[in-house]
C-alpha cells in the first residue's frame, strides 16, 4: 500500500494492561508481540471506528484513542535504504533498509535498526549516524 502524503507519524503506547478493546480482534496477537511502546508508527488510513497503523511491513487496526501524533518528521522511515556515515576503522559501512524506528521521548528523536543482507543488525543507530543511500 502506498504511503499517504504527507505521512503522519505517531506513537501508540498500548500495553496489555489497557485491555484488548483498543486493538482490532484480527490484530491482537501480532500487536501484542510487537510490544508497541516506544516505537514509531505511520498512520496510513482512518475510518469511523479504526485507524490503520504501519510498522515496517505490518499493518494494524487500532482505536484512535491512544494514538499520539508527532509533529516533527523523522529523517528516515521504514524501507529507506541507508548507509552508516562513519564506520569503525577498517570496517565497511553498514548498508541496509530501515526495519525498526524507536522514539526517544526525552530527546524527541528517532533511533533506527536496519536489515543488512536479510539479517537485522543488533546495533541501534542515531539519525546522524546514517544517510540515505
Amino acid at each position: 500500500m502506498p504511503r499517504p502524503k504527507p505521512v503522519i507519524y505517531g506513537l501508540y503506547s498500548w500495553t496489555p494492561e489497557y485491555g484488548f478493546r483498543y486493538i482490532h480482534p484480527a490484530n491482537r496477537r501480532t500487536f501484542e508481540w510487537l510490544e508497541p511502546v516506544g516505537k514509531l508508527f505511520e498512520k496510513i488510513d482512518e475510518t469511523e471506528d479504526w485507524i490503520l497503523l504501519r510498522y515496517d511491513e505490518q499493518q494494524f487496526k487500532v482505536s484512535s484513542e491512544l494514538f499520539k501524533e508527532l509533529y516533527s518528521k523523522p529523517p528516515f522511515s521504514f524501507g529507506d535504504l541507508v548507509e552508516e556515515v562513519n564506520p569503525e576503522p577498517g570496517q565497511p559501512a553498514h548498508v541496509g533498509l530501515i526495519s525498526d524506528v524507536y522514539w526517544d521521548d526525552a530527546t524527541h528523536t528517532a533511533r533506527y535498526q536496519i536489515v543488512e543482507r536479510k539479517r537485522k543488525l543488533k546495533r541501534i543507530f542515531e539519525a546522524d549516524e546514517l544517510q540515505l543511500k
